[in-house]
């Protein structure tokens, strides 16, 4: 028997409806997992990047008071503590060295205000009296600037480090020191030596909204 060929009708047949909505159903799981791939990519980029700016920001924000930390000027220089801690502030007389100018003194207060931290810093001071003037001042005086460094922070705590004697909170305890040191300065066989430090160290711990525990950094004052 002789076969007859196929048609091209037979030859062009399309696909099926059945055919379609599998290959559609197909198509569509296919891009639902691809926009969630691709969700999961963009959220976990934007991650890094916002804990790479809030690093940035830490790190900036550390980098500022261990540099007000190691340029602090003494107790005498000062007049006073040259650091004071209080709640919720840091209080620093630091000295400022610029190229062909005399050295000055500034002081340098970090404050929590409003969830961020805020850097007060005053104009160059020439003496004592000027800084005397300055400490008892307010931090909207004139010639004095502001800068904040560090938002969404929820704590600001600090303590001081006293030579044999260890960490505290309190500034009697420092008040106690400069005036023990100032003692052993007038025994005979000590001659002119220079007051030592009452306060060699400062932790600063940054507590944060999204942190679990606070971020703490311990500076060397005037190292």
């Amino acid at each position: 028997m002789k076969r007859t060929a196929p048609s091209d009708a037979a030859r062009q047949r399309g696909f099926t409806l059945l055919e379609m909505l599998i290959a559609i159903a197909i198509l569509a799981v296919i891009a639902v997992l691809s926009w969630r791939g691709l969700d999961s990519i963009i959220r976990a980029r934007a991650t890094i990047t916002n804990s790479m700016e809030d690093e940035r920001v830490v790190a900036q924000l550390f980098d500022q008071m261990r540099i007000d930390a190691r340029q602090a000027a003494t107790d005498d220089e000062a007049g006073q503590p040259a650091v004071s801690i209080d709640n919720g502030s840091l209080q620093i007389v630091r000295g400022m060295f610029a190229v062909g100018a005399p050295p000055r003194l500034q002081v340098v207060r970090y404050r929590l205000s409003d969830g961020r931290i805020v850097r007060f810093a005053s104009p160059p001071l020439a003496n004592v009296g000027e800084v005397r003037r300055a400490l008892s001042s307010s931090d909207t005086a004139d010639g004095w600037n502001a800068v904040q460094l560090m938002g969404g922070v929820a704590s600001l705590a600090s303590r001081v480090y006293i030579p044999q004697k260890g960490w505290t909170t309190r500034m009697n305890d420092v008040f106690s020191q400069i005036n023990e040191n100032d003692n052993n300065l007038k025994v005979p066989q000590l001659g002119n030596a220079p007051l030592p430090r009452a306060v060699s160290g400062i932790q600063v711990a940054v507590g944060a909204r999204n942190l679990a525990v606070p971020i703490t950094r311990v500076f060397m004052v005037g190292e």
